[in-house]
């Protein structure tokens, strides 16, 4: 126990520098997948048949195959076409587009539990679909998906992590070099696997306070019973 302290002493502040690659890697991948899985949903719920039929396409092929492979890719194949993407771009796109397609699932089961009157009773007072989108239906739907988003949060924060597949000097990354400097890697995993649950932890408390200050009296359920 002491020798893991003192190899944590050593090596811990080396480990956390990828922090701040492997936070960066997933803010923006999120911000990109929910701006995309608002479009997604409209084009799902809203719009006519060609782009539905393309937003589905869109849902399931990237539900339906590896992020592994998504992120070769486009870190690999695109180059054959002329697009070159550095490492931490082509990972966050990769992440982004994935986590969308979910994303987009998870907001289209809140707005389709939503009353279907609202969106007919807002075009009866003269409000075009996306105003009632954006001013009523969203709003409600983004306190009932907060749940579901906060479990899609943490497991792309971890999902960040097949970065290191292209290079990326993440979280992931780090631990290898120092396994291979070291010879340690049960102590540097160890390491990575802490630091991965603290920031996990800190995600899904601050994402369950989120949901308790949006939380509307009477209209939300928890546990089977309304709150």
């Amino acid at each position: 126990m002491l020798e893991f302290i003192e190899f944590g002493k050593t090596w811990m502040p080396f480990l956390l520098e990828g922090v701040g690659v492997t936070l960066g890697l997933w803010v923006v991948a999120m911000v990109l997948g929910f701006c995309l899985a608002l479009l997604l949903v409209w084009g799902r719920v809203y719009a006519a048949k060609p782009i539905y039929l393309f937003a589905t396409a869109y849902v399931e092929v990237f539900r339906g195959t590896p992020m592994l492979v998504q992120l070769f890719f486009i870190y690999l194949g695109l180059p054959e076409i002329g697009i070159v993407l550095a490492p931490f771009t082509a990972a966050a796109v990769a992440i982004g587009l994935n986590t969308a397609a979910y994303q987009a699932e998870y907001f289209r089961g809140a707005i389709q539990s939503l009353p279907a009157g609202q969106m007919v009773a807002a075009r009866a007072m003269g409000m075009s679909r996306f105003q009632a989108l954006r001013d009523i239906i969203l709003p409600q739907a983004g306190r009932r998906v907060i749940p579901q988003w906060s479990n899609e949060a943490i497991v792309e924060l971890k999902y960040t992590s097949i970065a290191y597949a292209i290079g990326l000097t993440e979280l992931t990354a780090r631990a290898e070099q120092v396994g291979y400097q070291t010879f340690q890697f049960l102590e540097a995993f160890t390491l990575v696997a802490i630091i991965y649950l603290v920031l996990t932890g800190i995600v899904a408390q601050s994402l369950d306070f989120l949901e308790r200050k949006t939380r509307i009296p009477g209209l939300t359920y928890t546990g089977g019973k309304m709150e």
